[in-house]
């Protein structure tokens, strides 16, 4: 069960495509778009890539930071970053530990088959770190107009 609005969002350490350390703690001060997605390079993460990519400058001048988090390595998010040209960091979570910390992993069921894995989730985390707008369940097209919206 993911994270509720107003629940104070977890701190973090991850590294992102370069290797370089990021703590939801170092953006204090400003809003975060931190968002869970299930593997670099699939159909629907590529839309939701594109999408944050296209409205970062939007999301900037509402004093926000996106930040995308999935189970890839480094070397993967690389690939990705430079395939799409983003200009936002991708942060590896390679044990899901930290999706589990906000509610955006655990059992999942795909053509008969159970596993766990990452749950589509989006938070907006406010400048002093509270959760303020849970997206479920995301659709990714439109996705980043809706999240602009709730900015």
């Amino acid at each position: 069960m993911a994270l509720k609005e107003g629940s104070a969002a977890p701190d973090f350490k991850l590294r992102d495509a370069e290797e370089k350390v990021h703590r939801l703690s170092q953006y204090r001060g400003q809003k975060v778009v931190l968002y869970f997605y299930p593997k670099d390079n699939t159909p629907g993460c590529t839309v939701e890539a594109e999408e944050f990519n296209k409205s970062l400058k939007k999301i900037g001048e509402k004093g926000a930071v996106v930040l995308g988090v999935s189970p890839d390595d480094a070397a993967s998010h690389q690939k990705f970053c430079e395939k799409l040209s983003l200009r936002f960091p991708l942060l590896s979570d390679p044990d899901g530990k930290v999706a589990a910390r906000y509610g955006a992993y655990g059992e999942k069921t795909l053509y008969g088959r159970t596993f766990h894995g990452v749950y589509r989730t989006t938070y907006i985390i406010d400048e002093k770190g509270r959760v303020s707008k849970v997206f479920e369940n995301v659709k990714v097209e439109g996705h980043s107009a809706e999240v602009l919206k709730a900015l």
